[in-house]
């Protein structure tokens, strides 16, 4: 009789069934709406970055797998890091631009520490903060949506930079950030004039038409930043999908709300409790950086407990940054700062092993 054979190996010993190429290709589809939309809104040029960026993160893909002999392009990572960085990019950068960053994240961060897995910082991240850095200037000049043709608008300035540089005036004392773009004449979309007079009328109270346009896309931004609904509805799928949880997003952007709104107001001169939040919160990257950049599985905590932490991390980094930084938008750095402290977070917030029993003090 042949005796069983006895398998020795490293955990998981149950596997959920999920696959990295898997997860990638469902959170490229889930980023694709998002996308789409800003291919509409900034017009074709804003589809060249795309696919110059998918392309360019798939070529350097290919080159280094062909000296390291291993096959890496069917998993989907190459072209989800091409992806997310086109649409971290404004829809004028030069083309040059999307090409350095994918090839930046790929060869420095993603196969520089041992490719797939191995970087402590999500590549994209990395690729869109190396080229905003060298490139400043290109990576703030923004075009305005064809949502916003025919308006009356201030240059092609971002909400975020807009009011910005209205504090940066200190001409904006006792003014609400809503306030602030009305003061100096930025545009909005007549559909959200309308959809704001209805919720006035109905609550007596309604988001402004620029909280409006910020979260259905009709503002000026990076290409897949602009509709906080779009990628909200992205973030839904992949919460249906178990590929994410809700506790970095939600920590995250509750951890923001709570800071901005006790104390944004000190920067126009207004008191505690006066900080208008919610316009922040659907503009620049946060929606982008909160659902599909913070909860990258490689470079968060692997704890519910640890990620909680991570996202209050990220919302006070954000908070203070944005605020109180001389940068317009921040989600980028405050998502590297707490990257920093996620080994740290691992190591203390531990899981309790199956059948562990907690021995209570002698007394």
């Amino acid at each position: 009789m042949e005796k069983p054979k006895i398998v020795v190996s490293s955990s998981p010993h149950i596997h959920e069934g999920s696959r990295t190429s898997s997860i990638m290709w469902n959170v490229s589809l889930a980023l694709t709406p998002s996308a789409l939309w800003g291919v509409y809104v900034f017009g074709f040029r804003a589809l060249a970055i795309l696919l110059i960026s998918i392309a360019s993160s798939l070529l350097v893909e290919f080159l280094l797998q062909r000296i390291s002999h291993e096959s890496t392009l069917s998993d989907g990572s190459a072209f989800l890091t091409g992806l997310l960085i086109g649409m971290n990019m404004p829809a004028d950068a030069a083309f040059v631009v999307p090409i350095i960053a994918s090839a930046f994240a790929i060869f420095v961060v993603k196969w520089t520490f041992g490719g797939l897995g191995a970087n402590w910082i999500n590549p994209a991240l990395a690729g869109r903060v190396f080229v905003f850095f060298s490139f400043t200037g290109l990576m703030n000049t923004y075009r305005m949506p064809r949502t916003l043709a025919g308006v009356d608008t201030v240059g092609s300035a971002s909400i975020l930079t807009e009011i910005k540089l209205a504090v940066g005036s200190g001409t904006v004392q006792g003014l609400q950030s809503t306030e602030i773009l009305e003061q100096s004449s930025y545009g909005h979309t007549q559909f959200a004039q309308s959809l704001s007079n209805w919720f006035t009328a109905l609550f007596n109270r309604g988001p402004s038409p620029y909280t409006i346009d910020a979260f259905f896309g009709n503002v000026a931004g990076c290409i897949g930043e602009v509709s906080a609904f779009l990628l909200l509805l992205g973030g839904v799928y992949l919460l249906i999908k178990k590929i994410i949880t809700w506790h970095i997003p939600v920590s995250f952007i509750a951890t923001f709300s709570l800071l901005a709104w006790t104390f944004g107001g000190f920067r126009n001169g207004l008191g505690l409790f006066q900080g208008d939040f919610v316009l922040q919160i659907f503009s620049g990257g946060m929606i982008l950086g909160a659902v599909f950049m913070a909860t990258d599985m490689v470079t968060s905590p692997v704890t519910k407990k640890g990620m909680v932490i991570f996202g209050i991390g990220i919302g006070f980094f954000t908070f203070l940054l944005r605020y109180f930084g001389s940068l317009p938008e921040s989600i980028s750095l405050a998502i590297i700062l707490m990257n920093i402290f996620v080994p740290t977070i691992d190591r203390y917030i531990t899981p309790k092993r199956f059948g562990e029993v907690v021995k209570e003090a002698q007394s």
